[in-house]
């Protein structure tokens, strides 16, 4: 869910300023104990698909942090537009569930129960439950301190004075570094949403997967408890690459981390979770991948860049497209490059290319369009596609005649030809009617602006594949894997 490339107006601070009203704690706890390798997971439990109209866009936020680390398990679930973990926080410890963005930094959570405040949320709070943290529960969650590095971050500071001045320190306790003061309100926004919040330590407990899930507890653990909220009814745990992330945060960042995400046929599935591993493990015995560089952008150095150089159609027939070169390039001011997102639903574009691969694909898809399904959804092209039989499985659905449609290959930087599943391409909109089933190519277009990423790989797009960061060598791995098998191999639990 990667954040927008414009900082914050002035109009967005007096519109959540009287939105804050979480308890005031005054003191941060000490640093967490750091260890070497993390082994976490991501279930599966979407509803329904999530039209283009709601889908998540960009964010941004910025710095940077290392060290070594432990291993451990989480489940992620999957949902309507996103993949769940589970965070143990506080004492005793209460569970919320959070989406796992690789496109931001800061992890936050909704706070208290009747006083959290989500802005037109009602489309999710119909759909799904809402978990909340409650910091009067915890007998351990402080209110960070306006001098930690934690809270220039989320305030996108420079200068580390900054915060202890905006909490009304005098100058001498701010050069002598005694100012106490907590760490102002923040706002945080994303694409469609904006989160307001106070910067908060509380105890974080994860499972050691080397020790048979044995919990382990990270005591200093920085996050937002936001109390008000537009259009983000559920927290986010950020696995960028600034100091705020979990990963950061857990002492990953010079590690790395991995990820399978299950199809979508296993949505709705308990016993099964997507494999999500951090640290050694992840990146080791991993050269049989594919992998591409990490691209490196100066002006937003704590997220994922990869770049794009072509997309071809069909299996071995097709001639590749040439994308843009702004898919794999950065202009003087940090613009550009293909940004790769777990917090973004589906793979997004460049407007006047998008609208040359839709020019190819009618080229080469002769059935009919279903027209009423494009104007109903937002999708760009959608077809009655045959099938062999009227599968009303819901399971088996997207599995039905795939191979009918043209297969998508992209084509990244280092000669990495990643085949995307069929399943990743076009979606069956329901179940199959009259020997049909119609099926939306779940692709979509980027404004054509000068600003931020000119692409996004949604998490939509990475479905059996897995997917390597690796922060050690600086680069990105792929490989198409069947998740499930693998989930099944590492034996991933739900909490």
């Amino acid at each position: 869910m990667a954040p927008l490339f414009t900082f914050f107006t002035i109009f967005n601070l007096f519109l959540f300023v009287s939105l804050f009203s979480i308890a005031d704690h005054s003191r941060a706890r000490q640093h967490p104990k750091r260890s070497d390798s993390l082994v976490l997971g991501l279930t599966n439990a979407r509803s329904t698909i999530k039209i283009p109209k709601e889908s998540s866009t960009l964010n941004l936020k910025v710095s940077s942090q290392s060290s070594p680390t432990l291993d451990m398990m989480e489940p992620l679930r999957e949902v309507r537009d996103g993949y769940l973990i589970s965070l143990n926080l506080g004492s005793p410890p209460q569970i919320i569930q959070v989406y796992m963005d690789t496109g931001s930094d800061l992890t936050w959570v909704p706070c208290g129960n009747l006083s959290f405040n989500c802005i037109d949320c009602d489309d999710y709070a119909n759909n799904m439950p809402m978990s909340k943290f409650s910091p009067l529960q915890s007998s351990s969650c402080v209110r960070d301190s306006c001098a930690s590095e934690l809270c220039s971050n989320v305030h996108s500071s420079d200068n580390p004075y900054d915060p202890c001045n905006i909490a009304g320190c005098s100058l001498s306790t701010i050069i002598k570094g005694t100012c106490s003061r907590p760490c102002p309100s923040f706002v945080y926004t994303y694409g469609e949403g904006v989160v307001a919040g106070t910067l908060t330590r509380d105890t974080l407990r994860v499972h050691g997967s080397a020790d048979g899930g044995v919990k382990r507890e990270v005591t200093n653990f920085g996050f937002g408890c936001a109390g008000s909220t537009y259009r983000e009814p559920i927290g986010i745990s950020g696995f960028g690459k600034g100091s705020l992330s979990l990963p950061s945060q857990l002492g990953f960042l010079q590690k790395g981390f991995s990820h399978c995400f299950l199809a979508f046929k296993f949505a709705n599935n308990p016993n099964i979770s997507s494999p999500l591993v951090v640290g050694d493990l992840a990146i080791s015995s991993k050269e049989n991948l594919q992998f591409t560089p990490m691209l490196n952008n100066p002006m937003y150095p704590n997220y994922y860049y990869i770049g794009l150089e072509g997309i071809t159609l069909g299996i071995g027939s097709g001639s590749v497209i040439p994308v843009p070169a702004k898919l794999r390039e950065f202009d003087s001011s940090g613009n550009g490059g293909m940004l790769i997102d777990s917090g973004t639903t589906y793979t997004h574009l460049p407007q006047s290319f998008y609208s040359q691969l839709l020019l190819e694909l009618e080229s080469v898809i002769n059935y009919p369009r279903a027209i009423e399904v494009e104007a109903r959804t937002g999708f760009d092209l959608c077809y009655r596609v045959p099938c062999t039989n009227n599968v009303t499985n819901a399971m088996t659905i997207m599995d039905v005649d795939d191979h009918l449609l043209p297969s998508i290959t992209f084509h990244f930087m280092n000669n990495v030809s990643l085949v995307l599943p069929q399943g990743n391409n076009f979606y069956a909109m329901g179940a199959p009617h009259n020997s049909t089933v119609v099926k939306c190519l779940l692709f979509q277009s980027m404004d054509d602006e000068d600003y931020g990423p000119a692409g996004v790989f949604g998490s939509f797009q990475q479905q059996n594949v897995e997917v390597v960061y690796d922060m050690k060598m600086e680069r990105i791995g792929f490989q198409t894997t069947d998740c499930a098998s693998s989930s099944a191999f590492q034996q991933f639990h739900k909490l």
